[in-house]
């Protein structure tokens, strides 16, 4: 009997999906097309397509129904699954999973109380515990407590997709986008909040920088770098001004980054870089 891991496509993945993961895509629609995100929709191209369009897209959760066709899989495998969902204060996809797993006792539903590569990092602590033989109810507890120690912190570059998605005031937007500020943004508690604003670029990864020296790494459990738009040039900056956060513990060769996709890049648009990782306790 194997342990599966299924998720959903709010999480990011640096290179390629571990075979035991199932990522179950969200719907992105522009205008009249759906696009199923990460299958038909690369971030690349989402990219292309929101900084071309007049209106932000609609994203949709995934469905009792896509999670129940998973779950058969698993069934008819003869295997067991933790699923990790992106935040139920983000997404209805958390109680679409808790729905169809209502009938699957071999299936364990956890929320991931994150998104993106917070999310990533909780579903990769959970392929850690697979690989140390756990059973999927441990692995479901192990996971859930974790969740609360994982910190994702983001640099946006600019206020006018919070703006245009009426998540900041117009006439903030506004002021924000003529002064250059630089919003320092993380999840607490399965919400996206304001941590803070700065004036100018270098001032913002100075404060982001406060943020990650704030909490800590805890370099024994997954980290991840991720960042929107299609270049990576303002996190690779980010890493030269900062140095001394990975100096002495991880070649910078090595420090995973990836692509953040539509789910949070739809509210934050491109130009953002963001940092997730476990607290120290």
């Amino acid at each position: 009997m194997a342990v599966r891991i299924i998720t959903d496509s709010g999480i990011d993945l640096p290179g390629q999906a571990d075979p035991r993961l199932t990522v179950l895509p969200l719907g992105i629609t522009f205008g009249d097309t759906t696009y199923a995100d990460g299958v038909d929709l690369t971030n690349d191209r989402f990219y292309e397509l929101l900084i071309e369009s007049d209106e932000l897209p609609k994203t949709s959760q995934a469905t009792p129904f896509a999670y129940q066709e998973a779950f058969e899989r698993v069934r008819a495998a003869g295997d067991e699954a933790v699923v990790i969902t992106l935040s139920s204060k983000l997404s209805g996809t958390y109680q679409s999973a808790v729905t169809a797993a209502a009938d699957y006792p071999e299936v364990h539903v956890v929320d991931g109380k994150n998104v993106t590569i917070g999310q990533t990092i909780l579903v990769q602590y959970a392929l850690r515990l697979v690989d140390e033989g756990l059973g999927t109810a441990e692995i479901a507890e192990r996971v859930a407590a974790a969740a609360d120690r994982v910190c994702l912190l983001a640099l946006l570059d600019t206020l006018e997709y919070l703006r245009r998605g009426g998540r900041i005031p117009k006439s903030v937007g506004m002021v924000g986008e003529v002064l250059s500020i630089k919003p320092v943004v993380g999840v607490e508690d399965g919400e996206v909040v304001m941590l803070g604003k700065a004036r100018g670029s270098k001032n913002g990864r100075n404060q982001l920088h406060q943020q990650v020296e704030k909490y800590g790494i805890d370099f024994t459990m997954p980290v991840l770098l991720g960042y929107t738009g299609l270049s990576q040039k303002l996190l690779k900056k980010y890493l030269d001004d900062n140095r001394a956060i990975w100096e002495d513990k991880v070649a910078e060769e090595d420090l995973p980054i990836c692509s953040v996709g539509a789910t949070i890049g739809t509210h934050v648009g491109p130009g953002a870089i963001a940092l997730a990782f476990f607290r120290k306790n």
